[in-house]
C-alpha cells in the first residue's frame, strides 16, 4: 500500500521546469531548491492555476488601482467609490454585491451571454439537485429543469442585461467548463439599479473607460473578474499531452493518464465531480504498477510527484 506522511510533503515549494529523462526514465521535476526524481508525475495544478489578464487598451493610462479578484480582499476600502467590475462570472456577481454592502457603485461588464440560477430551490443546493437528477434523467431534460424554475424563481434575466445562452446551464460546463453564476443576492441589486449593468470594454482612460455601446464613465478603481486559466505550458517541458492553453489533448474522460508515468487531475471542466473521478483512476492504475513492482523486486525506491498549488 503507498502512504503518504506528514514528511513526504514539500510546502513553498516552487516548480521552475519539468521533464522526462528519457535514458533515466524517471521524471525530472527542478524547484528553486531542488530536483525531485520520480518514477510517476501527477499534474495537479489544474485548470484555474493562474489569473487571467485580459488585454484592454489603455491599461497603463488609467490613475486609479487596477486588481484582479483574485487580489480582492474586501470592498471595505472602495466606500464611496465608482468601481467597475470587469466580468459577470461567480466572482464578478459576488464582488459587485460586496461592493454594494460597503456603500461603493459598482458597475459590472457583462460581454458574454451567463446562466444565473438561484444557488438553491426547495431549501437544497442547486448544483446538488442536478447531480441527482442526472442519475436518472437525460442531461437535457435536466437542464430544462432548472431553467424552468430559474425562471420562476428569479424572473427574465434578458430583461437586465443578463442574456441566458442557447445550450443549458450543465452541458454548457461539461463542453465548455463555463460555470453557471449561484446567485448569492446580486440579482436584486441589479433589479434595484444598485449594481449597474454595462456593455464590453472599448477602451480604458486615464479618468474611466470607454464601452462598446459608445457611453464614457469615470471610476476610481477596476475589478477584473476575468478568471483563471492552466499554467503547465510554463513549466513542463517536452511534452505534447497538454495544448498550448494547459489543458490534456484527449477529451474527458481520458485525459487523466499520458504517457512515461504521467497523471492529471482537475482538468476535466467538471468541477469536483470530475476531479474525483481522475483521482479514484489514478491511484488504482499506480496502485496496480505498484504491487506488480512490489511482487517482482524485494526492495524498491520508486516515488511519485504530485505538483499541486495552494492559495
Amino acid at each position: 500500500m503507498l502512504r503518504i506522511s506528514e514528511s513526504n510533503l514539500k510546502f513553498n515549494q516552487s516548480v521552475k521546469t519539468t521533464e522526462f529523462d528519457r535514458i533515466k526514465g524517471v521524471w525530472r521535476v527542478q524547484t528553486e531548491e531542488l530536483e525531485y526524481h520520480s518514477r510517476w508525475l501527477i499534474v495537479a495544478t489544474g485548470e484555474n492555476a493562474e489569473p487571467v489578464i485580459p488585454d484592454i487598451a489603455g491599461y497603463e493610462k488609467f490613475r486609479g488601482t487596477i486588481l484582479h479578484t483574485s487580489e480582492y480582499k474586501s470592498g471595505s476600502k472602495f466606500k464611496n467609490q465608482r468601481v467597475l467590475v470587469i466580468g459577470c462570472g461567480n466572482s464578478g456577481m459576488e464582488v459587485s454585491l460586496d461592493l454594494c454592502r460597503h456603500n461603493a457603485i459598482p458597475h459590472m461588464v457583462v460581454r458574454n451571454t451567463v446562466h444565473v440560477l438561484p444557488r438553491e430551490m426547495f431549501g437544497m443546493s442547486t448544483f446538488g439537485i442536478a447531480m441527482a437528477l442526472l442519475k436518472w434523467l437525460p442531461l437535457r431534460w435536466v437542464d430544462k429543469f432548472l431553467l424552468l424554475l430559474a425562471s420562476f424563481i428569479l424572473g427574465n434575466t434578458d430583461q437586465l442585461g443578463l442574456k441566458r445562452p442557447k445550450t443549458g446551464p450543465i452541458e454548457l460546463k461539461n463542453v465548455t467548463g463555463k460555470t453557471p453564476v449561484l446567485d448569492v443576492g446580486a440579482l436584486s441589486q441589479i433589479k434595484s439599479g444598485k449594481i449597474k449593468v454595462m456593455e464590453g470594454v472599448k477602451e480604458i482612460t486615464r479618468s474611466g473607460v470607454k464601452f462598446m455601446d459608445g457611453q464614457e464613465k469615470k471610476f476610481e478603481s477596476i475589478i477584473l473578474a476575468t478568471g483563471y486559466k492552466s499554467n503547465v505550458p510554463t513549466w513542463l517541458k517536452g511534452c505534447d499531452f497538454f495544448t498550448k492553453d494547459g489543458m490534456p489533448a484527449p477529451p474527458f474522460p481520458d485525459g487523466w493518464k499520458g504517457g512515461n508515468g504521467l497523471y492529471t487531475v482537475g482538468f476535466t471542466r467538471r468541477g469536483l465531480l470530475g476531479t474525483a473521478s481522475d483521482a479514484v483512476k489514478i491511484a488504482r492504475d499506480i496502485g496496480d504498477q505498484w504491487k506488480t513492482i512490489m511482487e517482482n523486486s524485494k526492495s524498491c525506491d520508486s516515488h511519485v510527484i504530485i505538483l499541486g498549488r495552494s492559495w
